[in-house]
């Protein structure tokens, strides 16, 4: 049997840099890594959003460092961002979910100054940050009284769900028990008298669907995010009537999926680069 990567696999690579890291924000994780391709642009870009369980103390946005400088080899711009973990002050619901919305939509305050160009933004997502990645897409679907509601949200070419947790019923019993059921309740938050499911408006599959491109990508064997969860979403999305696929890559587990070099790394690099048009 093929050996799996480790995280020490990925994280003993030579360091790599982002062109900037910017603050767009007051909060202390209201920053995201800017990594810039070389050309004048307009350059299409990537919205990353790093897993980690939803949890600081697991992961934060450099584990995407090797990933984010691959795309930038490749001709794309990254916008890598970070959110509070639910492990970190105002993190949960409805903080984690506000975060990534409003990191999204900071992209747009680069536009001009980076020569980023805004009609080509697709996203990629892993582990957590696969659930996350989704919910950008879906939260145009989010009720008037939501909490985390927002007039004219980013609007994304696709998205790349990479071992992503999507659906977080499904996922709960599935997944690591520290990765989600531990933290289940602080992710979702409580149900109340607007809110009778705490499902409807922070897990994805339950906003399907989302009238936009989705590819899962999962490892045969990850025992993160077992390949049967890209499987179950995929066919909830295409149920609801989206254009979703699902490709499950063998002798493959979590790491793999965001380890330049690797064949799940590859076919994510060539959806993103074909979700913006880039040859």
């Amino acid at each position: 049997m093929t050996r799996l990567m480790t995280w020490d696999d990925l994280l003993g690579r030579p360091k790599v840099s982002p062109t900037q890291s910017i603050q767009w924000g007051p909060g202390a994780t209201d920053i995201a890594d800017l990594w810039l391709p070389q050309g004048a642009g307009p350059h299409p870009i990537v919205l990353m959003v790093h897993g980690g369980c939803w949890q600081k103390s697991i992961a934060d946005r450099t584990i995407m460092n090797w990933a984010a400088e691959d795309l930038r080899e490749q001709g794309v711009a990254v916008w890598n961002i970070e959110y509070r973990g639910v492990d970190e002050e105002g993190g949960g619901y409805p903080g984690t979910f506000l975060d990534v919305a409003h990191a999204a939509d900071a992209l747009r305050d680069q536009a001009a100054t980076y020569n980023l160009d805004l009609n080509r933004v697709a996203a990629i997502g892993h582990s957590a940050g696969g659930h996350l990645a989704l919910w950008i897409a879906a939260r145009h679907k989010l009720p008037a009284n939501s909490p985390m509601r927002m007039d004219n949200p980013l609007k994304l070419a696709g998205v790349v769900n990479s071992g992503g947790l999507a659906d977080l019923k499904a996922s709960r019993g599935v997944t690591q028990r520290d990765c989600l059921a531990d933290i289940y309740d602080q992710l979702v938050g409580d149900i109340s008298s607007t809110r009778a499911e705490v499902l409807s408006d922070t897990s994805p599959a339950e906003m399907l669907p989302l009238k936009i491109r989705q590819v899962s990508v999962n490892g045969h064997d990850d025992n993160i995010a077992p390949a049967v969860l890209g499987e179950g979403y995929t066919r909830r999305a295409k149920a609801a009537g989206d254009n979703a696929d699902v490709v499950v890559v063998l002798n493959t587990g979590h790491v793999e999926l965001i380890s330049p070099g690797s064949e799940a790394w590859d076919i994510e690099a060539a959806t993103l680069r074909d979700m913006l048009g880039v040859k």
